[in-house]
């Protein structure tokens, strides 16, 4: 292999990436206002789901959502089926992420969550999956395949969860009025920019 077919492999890659985010930019709907106007009404917290690398992108949404106001934490599927079921209380929105919309651990969190009377959000690639028909409100993300040479490494569809969820933490934030003051409350440490010495 040569540098320019490496060079060429990566700019495939995110050019491929780049496509998938301009295909949801056109195809967001009401459906992302709904969820997201759920979210503001929610009182209780946002438990954000997902398993493997959709866990990965999970935890770092439950984190853009409690950095910007809204309180969330990642609550991991294969641990909740041992015990921490019990950090839903009702009243909570269940955010589950999964590319394929079957994945077995995350589908029993939602099954316990609904049980309870808590509204799901579905972040999946497959609208027809069983995560999909479980959800109050499913966003899809419509991956049709990933970058990689196997087309089974998260490439494409990671890249449309985080996305996704961005948008959604940003859209909370315009409709919170969340300003720099408020995200300095959250961050008495790190924060530099317009910092006052």
């Amino acid at each position: 292999m040569t540098p320019q077919d490496i060079l060429s492999i990566g700019r495939k890659t995110l050019h491929n990436e780049a496509e998938t985010l301009l295909q949801m930019e056109r195809s967001l709907d009401e459906r992302f206002i709904e969820a997201v106007d759920l979210i503001y009404e929610c009182r209780g917290k946002v438990i954000v789901t997902g398993m493997g690398k959709s866990g990965i992108i999970a935890h770092k949404i439950a984190a853009m959502l409690t950095s910007t106001g809204t309180p969330a934490l990642f609550l991991h599927p294969a641990e909740a089926l041992h015990g921490d079921l019990g950090i839903i209380s009702k009243g909570d929105i269940l955010l589950a992420l999964s590319h394929s919309g079957q994945t077995e651990e995350v589908c029993r969190v939602v099954d316990y969550a609904s049980s309870i009377g808590n509204s799901i959000v579905a972040l999946t690639s497959h609208h027809t999956s069983r995560l999909a028909s479980s959800a109050n409100i499913t966003l899809c993300t419509e991956v049709e395949s990933e970058d990689c040479l196997l087309n089974i490494v998260p490439t494409a569809s990671t890249t449309a969860h985080l996305a996704l969820g961005d948008a959604i933490a940003t859209a909370l934030m315009y409709k919170r009025n969340f300003h720099l003051e408020d995200f300095r409350r959250l961050h008495p440490e790190g924060i530099t920019v317009n910092k006052k010495e």
